[in-house]
């Protein structure tokens, strides 16, 4: 560690790569930043003060998504399982549902429901859940199951499923507003959990990057019908495709308009 007189004779630029190096900062060149003559320096020593309000905000965060699991982990249930859902609404593909169990107050920045997080901050979320969590499946229905069971089956069949499989058994699950009753460990259903729980919020990304992933794929199969945008919900876009092209076996029979489109029906 440098002194002050030695710190106060570095180059802005070293100052910069000190207070930018992925190591910690000594305080004290907090405090010397801020008092250096040069206001280059000084504004250096506030940036960092500020990202690190700003990094203690972002765990004070995630360290609130825990209380639902708190739970759970006073009672000695560390195994509690997320779990949330992508595509209840599109008029095709399947509907994905993901299960979680991330070890009990993990770490994760930005974390957070995947509607809240941008695409290329989602990818990063999702290879870092991925790489963290202590058990991970998703489940996808395709159209035909979903047009069989109805959507709300479907999604609640898809996430008892998604339990079974995962690698450690959970010993407790929460999941986003979903009831279901027919699990053997404690469970509780959360209104807006993706944005409550931490494990929630994890699967909800999961879910949503591995259905997106798969939507973008059928582009090769399905040219023009855009499925890499809109992933199957029903856009401008979407609609003249279905006029221009028509129906395909990834929409879902029993969801309008593809229901009136098939019966010859008007449809808007």
């Amino acid at each position: 560690m440098l002194d002050q007189d030695a710190f106060s004779k570095l180059k802005t630029k070293a100052i910069k790569e000190l207070f930018t190096s992925s190591e910690g900062v000594p305080l004290d060149y907090v405090v010397w930043a801020q008092a250096d003559r040069r206001k280059s320096v000084q504004s250096l020593g506030q940036a960092y003060i500020r990202r690190q309000q700003k990094e203690l905000a972002e765990r004070k965060r995630i360290e609130g998504l825990y209380r639902y699991e708190d739970t759970f982990y006073d009672q000695g249930l560390l195994h509690v399982a997320g779990i949330d859902e992508v595509g209840r609404g599109p008029i095709a593909g399947p509907v994905t549902v993901a299960a979680v169990i991330l070890p009990p107050h993990e770490y994760i920045g930005g974390l957070n429901d995947s509607k809240k997080v941008s695409p290329d901050k989602r990818e990063r979320l999702y290879d870092e859940i991925m790489d963290k969590a202590l058990a991970v499946s998703c489940v996808s229905y395709p159209p035909e199951e979903i047009d069989r069971l109805n959507i709300y089956e479907a999604t609640r069949q898809a996430m008892y499923e998604a339990v079974a499989k995962l690698a450690i058994a959970a010993d407790a699950v929460l999941v986003d507003a979903m009831p279901l009753p027919k699990l053997s460990m404690p469970c509780q259903s959360i209104i807006k959990g993706d944005s409550k729980s931490a494990n929630i919020a994890a699967a909800s990304i999961i879910a949503k990057v591995t259905r997106d992933r798969y939507m973008a794929s059928l582009e090769v199969d399905y040219p023009g019908y855009g499925f890499g945008d809109h992933k199957g919900y029903y856009t401008t876009q979407h609609k003249q495709a279905l006029l221009d092209m028509g129906v395909t076996p990834l929409h879902r029979k029993s969801f309008e308009p593809i229901k009136s489109i098939i019966e010859g029906r008007p449809f808007k």
